[in-house]
């Protein structure tokens, strides 16, 4: 027996009803979009639906809305992320519009979009009323841990059942109940949708198409919107409030499929022994691990004792390689930095984990080492209990800022750093800006507001962390004119935009050392990493080569020769900072320790290198070890070093696994 689609669909206890009220008002709302009513209709449903959501999760939430003074933003922010979402919902048929809209095809397409639409409304109904139950048990809206906990659908549901038995079935009901009545009505309301002839929809659709578009990316800005655009509190579950759930969800998938390439690339080793080798290091092997579920938290003794803990400022210079700074054997276009170095400890072999900025931000700012993985900044599970230097020393009573040239959401760092323990952040918005370029504010301005930062931080009488991110020596190299003497021609290079970074960071410390703060503050300038890894190397270790400079304070001048990675300098700072505390960092303290020999941890694409002052170890996924050795003056690497022992590679292994172990099982982190 055959069965025909339209009878069903248009079936008398249906189609051949008047219209009810709702259904005629939706029709008459879009009848206009003629075959594209009912994506209309769906985006019109779902935006009454996302925001009567918000609306209803802020008055549950009110203590700590009215607290967080930004409601207004919320609903507003909330709507275009309700958008981007239903943006993406819109896709799927439109790309079939042009096979299946025109007057041939109106019966399938009829079909084919109410259906559609009725799936798509059922499914944000149904993350949105989950969502409730879930931000009492989370604090959060659905993330990661509600996709993996379908993984284990017997041991939920059971879960579900015995303790919140009402609420799954409320849930139920409330989804299937208005998945019903978007169907119904959508389906009434479609029937005065007027089909367009072919012409007119090939030439209209491209245009769609792009509007489209723009609705997902959602700003004309350099980069297009995601979820960490709309961090806008400290507080982040208001945060997650903004983003809708079912973006939510699926930016939690994209992430965990992004984060399969972890560090088992490389092979297998038992936690033990990853755990062992770890703390066999010279620096960390006198000190104790007592909670075996936090294996590296240990507590650090200062050792520069002080009455009053210092302020601390991290200058985090964009690009900024060992290539640009002449002593270093690099081109001598920062002078500045040349002079400031005879002023603080001056680091000889620092060296970057990685290639991009969130690789060094969680390397300085977290004493997190590298992984084959994106870095942990873009990470699901580091979005909140992950440790920072803002979250120890938080605890320790500092304020703790964020201040960016750009747009703080870039690489998900607004979300990372509000996520975990950073109380503000500060970034182009809130800047007047002489010079605005691609990637934001000139470093001039960025200073300039850091300055007006420090001042009112130090008024404030409390201890302070800022961490201040520069952004100029960023292709397309954009920077004002008239401010240095070109290195080169044409202007916008990136020597010429080094330099002028360079006269900025100048600046900005001649400033500093005339306020009241500079004698209680210590200043850590670093790069991220350099400009442009490359070279034909297959680990080119030299790019990784980065300067470091920490001065301020009584800071005395001293050469810091042996090899040291981004990841020292979080213990080294709080030593200076006269802070004791507990904390995961697996990281060599200079203050205590500056003669033994070092070593760096390297990630370039898939390769993980272990550097020291003997040979360099690599880790290649699928294939053997090498060893190589490494010539710091000539930047050349050998790899006719022979093979490296067992030993050799246990130790690079245990090291790259170590990160992705803590990661996976969020056991980087201070004691709750």
């Amino acid at each position: 027996m055959r069965i025909d689609p339209e009878a069903i669909f248009n079936r008398p206890t249906f189609a051949r009803q008047p219209l009810n009220t709702s259904a005629a008002w939706l029709a008459r709302l879009t009848r206009w979009a003629g075959p594209y009513a009912s994506l209309v209709q769906m985006l019109v449903l779902g935006l009454a639906l996302f925001s009567l959501s918000r609306i209803g999760l802020m008055a549950w939430q009110w203590e700590r809305v009215a607290a967080g003074g930004i409601a207004g933003q919320m609903l507003l922010q909330g709507v275009r992320a309700d958008l981007i979402l239903l943006g993406y919902l819109l896709v799927p048929p439109l790309l079939l519009a042009p096979l299946l809209a025109h007057r041939a095809g109106t019966r399938s397409w009829r079909i084919l979009t109410v259906s559609w639409a009725t799936l798509a409304l059922a499914f944000v109904a149904f993350m949105e009323v989950s969502t409730p139950q879930f931000i009492m048990q989370y604090d959060v809206r659905p993330n990661r841990l509600f996709i993996e906990y379908l993984a284990q659908p017997r041991e939920v549901f059971a879960t579900l059942w015995e303790g919140f038995r009402i609420a799954l079935l409320l849930g139920v009901g409330a989804t299937v109940v208005l998945g019903v009545s978007f169907y119904r009505l959508l389906k009434a309301a479609s029937r005065t949708a007027s089909p367009w002839p072919a012409r007119k929809l090939l030439l209209t659709w491209p245009l769609i198409v792009l509007l489209v578009f723009f609705q997902i990316r959602s700003t004309t800005a350099h980069r297009p919107a995601n979820p960490a655009m709309f961090a806008l509190t400290k507080d982040a579950m208001l945060n997650s409030l903004i983003v809708n759930s079912p973006w939510s969800v699926l930016d939690a998938i994209n992430s965990m499929g992004k984060e399969a390439r972890s560090s088992e690339i490389y092979g297998k080793l038992p936690p033990e022994r990853i755990l062992a080798q770890v703390k066999a290091a010279p620096w960390l092997k006198d000190y104790r691990f007592p909670n075996a579920g936090l294996p590296t938290l240990h507590r650090q003794v200062a050792a520069v004792p002080r009455a009053k803990p210092l302020n601390l400022v991290i200058v985090l210079e964009e690009s900024l390689g060992a290539t640009f700074v002449q002593s270093l054997g690099g081109l001598p276009v920062t002078p500045e930095l040349e002079r400031l170095k005879g002023e603080g400890w001056w680091f000889e072999q620092l060296y970057a984990t990685g290639t991009r900025s969130v690789r060094g931000i969680e390397a300085v700012v977290a004493g997190f080492a590298p992984t084959p993985a994106r870095s942990v900044v873009k990470l699901s599970l580091a979005q909140q209990n992950f440790y920072t230097l803002a979250a120890g020393l938080g605890k320790q009573g500092y304020h703790t800022e964020f201040v960016y040239g750009g747009e703080a959401h870039f690489d998900n760092m607004r979300s990372f750093f509000t996520g975990n323990g950073f109380q503000n952040v500060v970034d182009q918005a809130d800047m007047q800006a002489r010079f605005v370029g691609s990637w934001g504010a000139s470093d001039e301005d960025l200073f300039d507001k850091s300055l007006e930062r420090l001042k009112h931080l130090h008024d404030q009488g409390k201890p302070f962390f800022s961490l201040i991110f520069s952004s100029s020596n960023h292709e397309p190299f954009e920077f004002p004119d008239g401010k240095i003497a070109l290195h080169e021609a044409p202007k916008q290079t990136v020597n010429n935009a080094v330099k002028y970074a360079d006269f900025a960071l100048g600046k900005f410390i001649r400033e500093a050392k005339r306020q009241d703060y500079w004698k209680e503050t210590v200043f850590l300038i670093v790069a991220d990493h350099d400009n442009r890894v490359y070279g034909d190397s297959l680990v080119p270790i030299k790019k990784f080569h980065i300067p470091g400079l920490i001065l301020g304070a009584d800071i005395q001048p001293r050469r810091i020769a042996t090899i040291a990675s981004q990841v020292d300098l979080g213990p080294t700072l709080l030593s200076l900072l006269g802070v004791s505390s507990e904390h995961p960092m697996i990281g060599r303290d200079f203050a205590r320790d500056d003669t033994t020999p070092g070593r760096a941890l390297i990630q370039f694409n898939d390769y993980f290198a272990w550097l020291d002052d003997a040979s360099a170890t690599i880790l290649r996924p699928g294939q053997a070890p090498l060893l190589a050795r490494y010539d710091a003056a000539s930047g050349k690497v050998d790899f006719n070093a022979g093979t490296p022992t067992p030993a050799q590679v246990e130790q690079a292994m245990a090291h790259v696994m170590l990160p992705s172990l803590l990661y996976r099982e969020q056991r980087y982190r201070l004691e709750k």
